[in-house]
């Protein structure tokens, strides 16, 4: 069985059967997925099922590692303090228990509504952004209110639309061009539609800016993006993250697993327990895989809370194990 990578599992320390078993149980699910697996900075899966390279997944809640980068941004020029009320940037953000609310709260799940967004509103920005002002306060933060206050906090600073921010500042100086906040119109063939959700298919979605669900990427991608992590912050064509950033990323917010044999630095984020992205940065190990198919508790357009990431319950836990390290290093 070929990989699809540029090296073989042996050349960086991975069991090649563990490997093939776990591409074997993604070919007889028969569903339309993507798998790619970078080892010290080598790829070594990099495969296809059921649809092309470049075939495109809408992340869920795996988006939210690319606001979260954005906001780090900005803490790192000065721009915004984690510390500050979120009413700093966004006045109208105030009012109905949320005064004291800070951009920290937010970033780590804690506080502010709506507590039960309704799904069907956020391919609207306006309707969005008002909702969230009118809603009072809530604990814990739901999964597209903490997309859209950290978007709107972002927008007020830079002055400048969140899917531009996010191009320049984090995909160009990763050389990402299969990754878009908000589906291009000339890219809708190579979306690849999700089963049992008719929201998250219809057009007007894919195509909104949804921040924090809405990410449209390859796992190839997802996958560079964690290893820019591992990198320090440098990515293909540039620095995204000073390293001091990079290192609050590895200090766990909340409970998560990634898998049986990762280590307790591992840190990554599900999106509705059908596409995940983690890395382990004591293994050097990262990796993305994406499917069409929900686990149990997704859909919707959005997930439960989850931080910096969390347990799943679909046939995806499974990778979690196969991946770990060799008994050979």
């Amino acid at each position: 069985m070929e990989f699809g990578g540029e090296c073989e599992p042996r050349e960086v320390g991975l069991d090649a059967a563990r490997l093939r078993t776990a591409i074997e149980q993604v070919q007889t699910r028969r569903g339309v997925a993507q798998l790619c697996v970078i080892r010290d900075g080598r790829v070594v899966v990099d495969q296809s099922f059921g649809c092309e390279p470049d075939a495109l997944f809408w992340l869920f809640s795996a988006s939210k590692p690319y606001v979260a980068i954005l906001v780090h941004q900005l803490v790192e020029s000065g721009a915004l303090h984690l510390d500050d009320e979120v009413a700093a940037y966004w006045p109208e953000f105030a009012g109905e228990g949320k005064d004291g609310v800070t951009v920290r709260d937010v970033l780590h799940y804690r506080s502010t509504g709506p507590q039960r967004y309704e799904p069907r509103a956020m391919a609207d920005w306006a309707k969005s952004v008002r909702r969230i002002e009118a809603e009072p306060l809530h604990n814990p933060i739901s999964s597209l209110a903490y997309g859209f206050i950290l978007a709107e906090v972002i927008q007020r600073i830079t002055r400048h639309p969140i899917q531009v921010v996010l191009q320049e500042a984090v995909l160009r100086p990763l050389a990402l061009t299969d990754t878009h906040l908000g589906l291009p119109p000339q890219l809708w063939g190579k979306h690849v539609p999700v089963k049992s959700d008719r929201l998250v298919n219809r057009r007007s979605t894919r195509e909104a800016v949804v921040p924090g669900e809405g990410v449209s990427a390859t796992a190839h991608d997802l996958a560079a993006l964690y290893l820019m992590l591992l990198n320090n912050g440098i990515g293909t064509a540039g620095r995204v993250l000073r390293p001091e950033s990079v290192a609050a990323v590895f200090v766990p917010t909340v409970d998560a697993a990634f898998g049986q044999l990762s280590s307790p630095r591992t840190f990554g984020h599900n999106g509705s327990n059908c596409c995940v992205g983690w890395a382990d940065p004591d293994r050097q190990l990262a990796y993305a895989y994406l499917t069409d198919r929900l686990g149990r508790g997704g859909g919707g357009g959005g997930d439960p809370p989850a931080g910096a990431g969390r347990r799943t319950t679909s046939a995806r836990e499974v990778f979690f194990f196969w991946f770990g390290q060799s008994p050979h290093n």
